[in-house]
């Protein structure tokens, strides 16, 4: 069975990071400018913040989707590292937009219940734990529960 990841997280934030990406393409394209007129520094810091920060939220993006235990790790890391794109212009704004949205569904998500199946002894199809009896053929799990006799009627 497939494992269970938080897919709308990961799109968001991979988005996310390629509009901060770009954006730190464009900064640092302002920042080289800078170095040619003599102001090195601030061209040097407008680089490495701008290239650093599009790169870490995408490596975040992908990590969501690749270790969705670690989710919460993950999603603090894409939520904080969006916020602070905001001094390189935020990913054209909207890669602040969807990071913070990626980030807090990252955080936020959980597991689905699907994953919590059995196998059913006499058609062998997935079942969820929730059912006694197997809404394919019928089967009626051991152990599960019996309903309540329904009293005769005079």
């Amino acid at each position: 069975m497939a494992e269970d990841k938080p897919t709308a997280a990961f799109v968001l934030s991979l988005i996310a990071g390629i509009f901060i990406l770009l954006n730190g393409l464009v900064v640092a394209w302002l920042g080289s400018l800078f170095a040619i007129l003599g102001m090195e520094e601030i061209g040097i810091a407008l680089i490495a913040v701008g290239m650093v920060f599009g790169v870490v939220v995408l490596l975040g993006a992908i990590m969501l989707y690749a270790q969705p235990k670690q989710h919460v790790v993950w999603g603090v890391i894409v939520l904080v590292l969006s916020l602070g794109s905001i001094i390189i212009g935020g990913g054209f704004f909207i890669g602040l937009i969807l990071g913070l949205v990626g980030g807090i569904l990252g955080i936020i998500w959980k597991p689905t219940a699907a994953g919590a199946m059995r196998i059913c002894p006499r058609c062998g199809r997935q079942v969820a734990l929730e059912y006694n009896v197997c809404p394919h053929c019928g089967n009626v799990f051991p152990g599960a529960p019996t309903p309540p006799m329904a009293p005769p009627v005079q």
